[in-house]
């Protein structure tokens, strides 16, 4: 059995908890670099994604009650896409660099509280566990070709953001090619280490 898309959803709910506590932990320059790359690019994926698919998933089965949500939702996360913008080039000495991440981090925790008590419920009580986990996968395959940094100016309405999308994408994993990032062992470190907490 899959996940759900509120599974779905939570994993990377979840995983932004991760990175932003080993960024703020991180004791060198380089590795928080590398850890603001990956909060980064693991955000940006998310929000286009969720966009693109669970926003119109809910104003297809909630109706008006759906367009409200994914309003409230798009809003919030023009508010995530501008302090990613700001901090994704800034450089962790800058006196400006932990409050933005305190701040992003408010910003995307009380829209997280905001989809998990109001979003997800109505929608996955509508929903099967067949066209939830259908959903969940459109989810996941959509992250893998969506823009991987933050473009707070790009529209907002489903055909021209994925248009945009398209096109910004490939600069984006270009400039990624370039950046540094934590490998596969800090990665599997940090969720243990998380999950030793819990």
């Amino acid at each position: 059995m899959g996940k759900s898309i509120s599974e779905a959803i939570g994993a990377d709910h979840d995983e932004f908890d991760v990175l932003y506590e080993n960024l703020k932990n991180a004791t060198d320059d380089a590795a928080k670099v590398r850890w603001r790359n990956q909060l980064t690019w693991t955000v940006a994926r998310h929000a286009i994604s969720e966009e693109l698919t669970w926003y119109p998933a809910m104003e297809k089965h909630l109706g008006e009650e759906g367009v409200r949500l994914s309003k409230t939702d798009k809003e919030q996360h023009q508010g995530v896409k501008d302090y990613l913008y700001k901090l994704q080039d800034m450089t962790p000495v800058d006196p400006k660099f932990m409050p933005l991440l305190d701040t992003l981090m408010d910003l995307l925790h009380h829209h997280i509280e905001h989809e998990k008590e109001e979003d997800m419920p109505r929608l996955e009580g509508l929903l099967s566990r067949e066209e939830s986990e259908a959903l969940a996968a459109s989810f996941e395959r959509t992250k893998k070709i969506v823009p991987t940094r933050s473009h707070p100016g790009a529209p907002t309405s489903y055909y021209l953001e994925l248009l945009t999308g398209l096109m910004a994408a490939p600069v984006d994993k270009f400039k990624d090619y370039l950046s540094d990032f934590p490998d596969s062992k800090d990665k599997e470190e940090a969720i243990k280490a998380r999950e030793n907490k819990m």
